[in-house]
């Protein structure tokens, strides 16, 4: 019989591993199927452009049938459990899709930390579907207000979603000339947490340009249907902001779904422990992306970053195959080539390779943000897409 590879997840990860896969597998040697909640592929570190203006999405959703290759099958479900006794991957239809190797790439949650009401009153920013979101929430808000009392928008949690998303409200505010404050609120004492002073420096400028309010060291504690709570303890009385929206950026956790799953993993965020062969505790499980802690060495894993995932997906391909073949498998080792961050129409480079300045902005880091997210799309769907989603990116 031959043997059945599923793939659980269509981000960066999945989309990648599935290509991966099919470049070195023959036809005869296994059959694969792919498994995920939407049949699009979803270029999600350009999803903030949605925000601003709702068309990109056509760029930067990729059908999966310009991905994958006729011969695998495709699934379009959501994933509840994994039995990894029976080998069967459990769907929300009560349908089940059996595996001899699997791949979770099913990418990451919103992390509330508890905080309460946040869940409850705050949008986010994972789908094309929040972006959307958000979009109409700004445009709503905007419309009730006025120039003596503007729509007041609050973007939590300054890392690079929360930036990018703050940019892009600002584009709209600006754009539509729309009675809109912004403002990001990042619990810890500087934005882009625990990067370079210089870059930190550089976001900060921008995101002050762009007329975002900038508010650091004081974390949320509580939320409303009108107003934040800011910090507050024993002795303190929280600061209280008024929002007419939220935007919660400020953590990622793993997917209760896999919550049940017989393979080692974080008892508190449900992302699963593998070792840099993708391995986990279950020699037919592979887990990848967001989905999992991924090993490298010296009590570190690998960051969950679109780039990452991109990197580790072709090698977790390659590991399917070499599994289906009975072969040794590969390691990897995240190789960091540099930062990219945009803050509306303008960019901050960072650290990246090959170029002897440590952090810029200017047209070079805006036509190097876009070249990131072409050739993306280039790798996994075509060249002439990438060209067409040129001016959107």
């Amino acid at each position: 019989m031959t043997t059945q590879v599923v793939v659980l997840g269509a981000g960066y990860a999945g989309a990648g591993a599935v290509r991966s896969f099919e470049k070195e597998i023959d036809d005869d040697e296994a059959e694969l199927t792919w498994v995920s909640e939407q049949d699009y592929h979803l270029v999600l570190h350009e999803v903030h452009r949605v925000i601003r203006k709702p068309s990109v999405e056509s760029s930067i959703a990729i059908p999966t049938d310009e991905i994958k290759s006729p011969s695998t099958n495709f699934v379009e479900g959501h994933v509840e459990n994994v039995d990894t006794d029976e080998r069967t991957v459990e769907l929300a239809d009560d349908t089940a899709v059996d595996y001899d190797y699997l791949l979770v790439a099913l990418g990451s949650a919103t992390a509330f930390y508890g905080i309460e009401g946040l869940e409850e009153h705050s949008l986010t920013l994972k789908s094309l579907d929040d972006a959307r979101e958000i979009h109409e929430s700004v445009k709503t808000a905007a419309e009730e207000a006025s120039r003596s009392e503007p729509a007041q928008i609050v973007v939590g949690g300054a890392g690079l979603s929360g930036i990018q998303c703050a940019g892009e409200i600002a584009e709209f505010r600006d754009k539509h000339r729309a009675p809109i404050d912004i403002k990001i609120v990042e619990g810890l004492d500087e934005i882009f947490p625990g990067q370079d002073p210089e870059v930190q420096g550089a976001l900060r400028k921008r995101l002050q340009d762009a007329d975002v309010d900038i508010l650091t060291g004081d974390f949320i504690s509580k939320v409303d249907e009108e107003a934040i709570s800011l910090g507050g303890g024993e002795d303190e009385a929280p600061e209280e902001l008024d929002y007419d929206v939220l935007v919660w950026t400020g953590g990622i956790t793993g997917q209760e779904e896999i919550a049940e799953a017989d393979v080692d993993k974080d008892e508190r965020s449900n992302r699963i422990f593998a070792d840099q062969d993708f391995q986990t505790s279950d020699d037919r499980v592979f887990a990848i992306g967001d989905s999992a802690l991924v090993d490298q060495g010296d009590d570190t894993v690998a960051p969950p970053t679109a780039q990452a995932a991109w990197q580790a997906a072709e090698i977790a391909g390659q590991n399917l195959v070499r599994s289906v073949r009975g072969g040794p498998l590969k390691t990897w080792t995240h190789n960091d080539k540099g930062t990219v961050v945009s803050v509306g129409e303008k960019a901050v480079a960072h650290d990246v390779q090959g170029v002897p300045i440590n952090t810029f902005g200017g047209p070079g880091a805006k036509l190097l943000k876009k070249g990131i997210a072409a050739r993306w799309i280039a790798d996994v769907s075509s060249a002439k897409r990438a060209f067409d989603a040129w001016d959107d990116l």
